[in-house]
């Protein structure tokens, strides 16, 4: 029994991950198509004469329509109908200020690599004793530097949660207060998504064997 169950735990090990990626793959493909292909002329889209659905067509077309879109803004008359077209959304009070923040978010992401997290660490948090995991983003500047007391180096930190590390609190500490590690950014994230499962070095797919609890432990009213 104790075999079968090794094998078992073996088995959910070695489908799960392939199988939520499949998953996820497969419906964010499903998603994309499901906006692109209405949009797609009938001569372009093989759905329209064939008897079954071409999943990933729509996802094609949208890479090859961002693709086009980036290279007709990197030109001159694309780059003055952009200028036109953020001066006109700078005339509109709400949009312009959702325009701006996810513009900002998207170019720090995307395309400004030296601002990326390059570092872990740990502090103490929610009290002393305690340690989180945090991912080291840059040094503070501007007025939020200007405001904080005292002349020591304090940089900004990102503090994930588990097990979704994509939301948490940004924080403020001293370069003094941080314990940096030497395991990699992604190393960190997967220990946060599992709880302290994974650790940095950790072979993949070994299986720790789970210890046989006597029946006796646990059953004990029926041992007595």
């Amino acid at each position: 029994m104790t075999r079968l169950r090794n094998y078992f735990l073996t088995g959910i090990i070695v489908a799960g991950p392939l199988g939520i990626t499949f998953y996820l793959t497969w419906s964010f493909i499903h998603w994309v198509d499901t906006i692109v292909k209405p949009l797609i002329p009938a001569g372009y889209n093989p759905d329209a004469y064939l008897e079954f659905s071409v999943p990933g067509v729509g996802l094609l077309f949208a890479l090859a329509a961002l693709t086009l879109l980036g290279f007709l803004t990197a030109n001159f008359v694309g780059r003055s109908l952009l200028r036109v077209g953020e001066h006109a959304l700078d005339r509109m009070p709400l949009v312009r200020n959702l325009y701006r923040g996810l513009q900002q978010i998207f170019q720090t992401v995307l395309t400004r690599s030296d601002n990326s997290f390059k570092k872990a660490g740990l502090i103490e948090y929610p009290r002393l004793g305690l340690w989180s995991i945090v991912f080291i983003s840059s040094t503070a500047r501007g007025e939020v530097a200007e405001k904080l007391p005292g002349d020591d180096d304090v940089v900004s930190v990102f503090l994930p949660t588990t097990p979704n590390p994509t939301s948490g609190f940004l924080l403020y500490v001293r370069r003094s207060e941080i314990l940096e590690l030497d395991m990699t950014v992604e190393e960190a994230a997967k220990l946060v998504i599992s709880a302290g499962l994974v650790m940095p070095g950790d072979k993949p797919g070994s299986v720790q064997p789970v210890p046989p609890v006597p029946v006796a432990a646990a059953l004990p009213a029926a041992a007595e």
